[in-house]
């Protein structure tokens, strides 16, 4: 899987780059068939402290999975948005295994 790391309007740190990295490797063991990975870092002008914004979108053949958190730090946010996207992937292949299931013919025995 192809990870890209994008922070919008300051830059990261390798630490943090390298936790991205780390967590989002992560998500190959619930699919294989993931292409690549995108992550936008931003922050958020506010008096907030919740001002980290964590934005990964996922693609897979055919699909796209989207996860947006924020939070005080961009690992919190990180984790509970790849968090969300292996949840979706739970719930993608079991989709794709119903309707894999549906289309199968059914083969009647008593002939």
């Amino acid at each position: 899987m192809k990870i890209t790391v994008q922070s919008i309007h300051f830059t990261a740190d390798k630490k943090l780059l390298a936790f991205i990295e780390k967590k989002a490797q992560k998500l190959d063991q619930f699919s294989d068939q993931i292409i690549s990975a995108e992550v936008y870092l931003k922050l958020e002008n506010t008096e907030d402290e919740q001002n980290k914004i964590s934005e990964v979108k996922l693609s897979l053949p055919g699909n796209q999975l989207f996860a947006k958190e924020q939070c005080k730090t961009f690992e919190e946010a990180t984790d509970l948005a790849i968090e969300s996207l292996r949840r979706q992937i739970d719930k993608h292949k079991t989709k794709l295994k119903n309707q894999k299931a549906v289309s199968l013919p059914i083969e009647d025995e008593s002939l």
